[in-house]
């Protein structure tokens, strides 16, 4: 998907501030924010890689403004919303007015913290040999998933050297429809002369992991 957040390689923003102090939030709602997510109940569709697709609806200008976990509010307000946990009047009040059937209570706070510590695992049994090995040489697909995809702009189109394989993992773009298919996941070494023409370390590599359908024979 063409959308403002795929920023990477792109003039025009500035620089980035790499000088920022180590503290997770920056003010107390932030982190309120954050529990919240980790505590509330999910229906079953939902996934990081539908969360991931919404937040990239956000419209250019809110995208560009909106602090990071004030995207996660919107964006978990339109999930929401479109799955028929709440509606918007409930949102706006603060008050739920009816259950969702087959949703769950909402974990405790004291269950938080070990939630944060458990994350999922994407990693799947492997149905199909790979098309690669490490030391082939290949090119990023031109094509993009029209939905949500983990292959930005600015390599696609580009010759890379596959360094390693990492079995098969569920691809993000039909996980974000709610289909599980798994993938080889790959680590494609680019030059950084070869993604950028102005570029002059001729030693400067850029490393993605990028799913076995990204990729072409070079």
């Amino acid at each position: 998907m063409d959308g403002i957040h795929d920023l990477g390689g792109k003039q025009g923003f500035g620089p980035i501030d790499v000088g920022e102090d180590d503290n997770p939030f920056h003010a107390d709602w932030e982190a309120r924010m954050l529990g919240i997510v980790r505590a509330m109940s999910r229906p079953a569709p939902w996934s990081i890689d539908w969360f991931r697709h919404v937040r990239e609806l956000i419209g250019p200008v809110d995208y560009l403004t909106r602090p990071y976990y004030d995207q996660w509010l919107q964006t978990y307000a339109a999930m929401m919303v479109n799955s028929g946990v709440a509606t918007v009047d409930e949102l706006a009040s603060g008050t739920s007015v009816a259950d969702i059937p087959g949703l769950g209570p909402p974990s405790p706070p004291s269950a938080v913290a070990g939630a944060i510590r458990n994350t999922a695992r994407f990693d799947r049994p492997a149905t199909e040999p790979p098309r690669f090995a490490a030391g082939d040489p290949v090119r990023a697909s031109l094509n993009a998933n029209p939905g949500h995809t983990r292959l930005p702009q600015y390599v696609r189109g580009r010759r890379g050297m596959v360094t390693a394989m990492h079995g098969a993992h569920v691809l993000p773009d039909a996980s974000a429809a709610g289909v599980e298919k798994a993938e080889t996941l790959y680590s494609v070494a680019f030059a950084a002369t070869e993604l950028w023409p102005e570029a002059t370390a001729g030693g400067d590599r850029v490393i993605l992991d990028l799913w076995e359908r990204y990729l072409e024979p070079a």
